[in-house]
C-alpha cells in the first residue's frame, strides 16, 4: 500500500521545479520529500510571481507534509 511518503512528483508539471532540476530529466519522477528539498534548497532561483496555483498548492501541501508546515527559504 502506497502512503503519501511514498508519493512522486514528475517536475515537468510544475514550470519552477521543472526549470531547478534543469540537470535531470524533467520526466523522472522524484519522491515528493526530495522535491521539497529541491524547493528549499534553490529557493532563490523560484520566480515566485511565476508560481501557478497548482504549483504553489503543491508546495503549501510538501511544506506541510514533510517540514511541519514550514518551507526554509534559502
Amino acid at each position: 500500500m502506497e502512503t503519501a511518503r511514498d508519493r512522486t512528483i514528475i517536475p515537468a508539471d510544475y514550470p519552477e521545479l521543472k526549470q531547478l532540476v534543469w540537470s535531470h530529466d524533467p520526466l523522472r519522477p522524484i519522491p515528493a520529500g526530495e522535491a521539497l528539498a529541491i524547493y528549499e534548497r534553490n529557493w532563490r532561483f523560484v520566480d515566485e510571481e511565476r508560481l501557478t496555483k497548482r504549483e504553489a498548492d503543491l508546495i503549501r501541501d510538501l511544506a506541510a507534509e514533510f517540514g511541519r508546515g514550514i518551507l526554509l527559504k534559502s
